[in-house]
């Protein structure tokens, strides 16, 4: 099962470990999206580009239009979140237009701590 990990933390922090991962020859399991703030990652990640990543997961490659259908919504406003998806790292987009998140799981991870 191909899992992607969407997680906050700093820049920094996900430089260094995929530094050392490269170092070591040992890269993790799961791929790994992260994001500086929750507030960036809730931003990105709204309901409804939630309920189309849950429609793409594991579908392979589709066109916007069977996207949008999937999930009962307009072709329009499906096109603006795949592009949002797309600059996030989180969709992947072919030659032909197609639009794919080529993942089985999705785990997203925060800690939220006391100030």
């Amino acid at each position: 099962m191909k899992t992607v990990v969407l997680e906050v933390r700093s820049l920094q922090d996900t430089l260094h470990d995929a530094a050392r991962s490269m170092r070591s020859g040992k890269a993790g399991r799961d791929a790994r999206i992260g994001f500086e703030t929750p507030e960036l990652l809730w931003r990105v990640l709204t309901a409804k580009r939630w309920a189309l990543l849950k429609a793409l997961c594991g579908a392979g490659p589709v066109s916007v239009r069977e996207a949008a259908r999937r999930v009962g919504r307009d072709v329009k406003a499906v096109h603006g979140d795949i592009t949002a998806l797309a600059a996030a790292g989180i969709v992947d987009r072919d030659d032909r237009g197609r639009v794919e998140f080529p993942f089985d799981a999705v785990k997203v991870e925060f800690l939220l701590q006391a100030a």
